[in-house]
């Protein structure tokens, strides 16, 4: 591991249930986005830390690795006790590795569309194929430094009922642009598999009562990783948001919430 030396994530606290929750939002959103959800689950008290360039955290140094700096960031930030552990896209592979190295903390894992493509590498090699031509236009406007450009089209890639980009509030439009150049900083750990979490003993003895979610309107490649996740998981339960894309936690936050609270009934 070498996350970024000094980094302390920008923490916010959503909530006053009695139930300690951890949530880590997906790229190029911050803690807040887990406002809608905090309101539907009021039994929860979520802490939410930003990631490295997202939210009021500092920015990634671009040096050390980005997803072991988002893991530290998220160990620090996790409530004392045991708690409800969520994560979305991203979050979702981070809470993946929490899951793994902390299973006496964690009350219940809920990985909402992990995009921990890695699986589906293994499993179905042709959605992978399929998400990579989806992402040529971002991949080149990454590779020739227009950030604003790969922002506009991966946010539209992965939200696809977003407000058109032209429509989007300044704030919004720069606080993307600020974070998308940590995607291809994450290639290895999604793709590669850097941590291991797919060799044996590893996600195969996670027990922790899990629920592996996804949109229906999901990217194949997201299905087939929630698909090979549950297959490996033993605890592990699949569940589909109707009507929902990527971005269910925040489009759909009563729905995600009734599939929490039946998780939380068996936690």
């Amino acid at each position: 591991m070498r996350p970024q030396t000094g980094f302390t994530p920008n923490v916010m606290t959503l909530g006053k249930g009695p139930r300690p929750a951890l949530a880590l939002h997906c790229t190029m959103a911050f803690g807040g986005a887990w406002t809608p959800l905090s309101k539907a689950l009021p039994e929860l008290t979520i802490t939410a830390p930003d990631m490295p360039s997202h939210g009021r955290s500092p920015d990634w140094d671009e040096d050390s690795e980005f997803h072991n700096t988002v893991y530290a960031g998220a160990v620090a930030a996790m409530p004392d006790g045991q708690f409800d552990l969520i994560g979305h896209s991203f979050g979702a592979c981070t809470a993946l590795q929490l899951a793994v190295r902390h299973p006496d903390r964690i009350r219940s894992l809920t990985v909402i569309e992990p995009v921990f493509f890695a699986v589906a590498l293994v499993d179905a090699p042709d959605t992978i194929d399929r998400h990579d031509m989806d992402a040529q236009n971002y991949l080149k406007a990454i590779q020739s430094g227009d950030r604003e450009g790969a922002a506009r089209t991966f946010n539209r890639m992965w939200s696809a009922d977003a407000p058109a980009w032209d429509t989007l509030p300044e704030r919004t439009r720069a606080a993307m642009c600020r974070a998308i150049h940590v995607v291809p900083g994450s290639h290895d750990f999604l793709y590669k598999d850097t941590e291991q979490l797919l060799a044996p003993g590893t996600l195969d003895a996670c027990t922790i009562p899990t629920v592996v979610m996804r949109g229906e309107q999901a990217h194949p490649a997201i299905t087939a990783t929630n698909a090979g996740l549950v297959a490996r998981m033993p605890n592990a339960t699949s569940s589909v948001i109707p009507g929902a894309g990527h971005m269910a936690p925040i489009s759909h936050p009563k729905e995600v919430a009734e599939v929490l609270r039946d998780l939380f009934a068996r936690s």
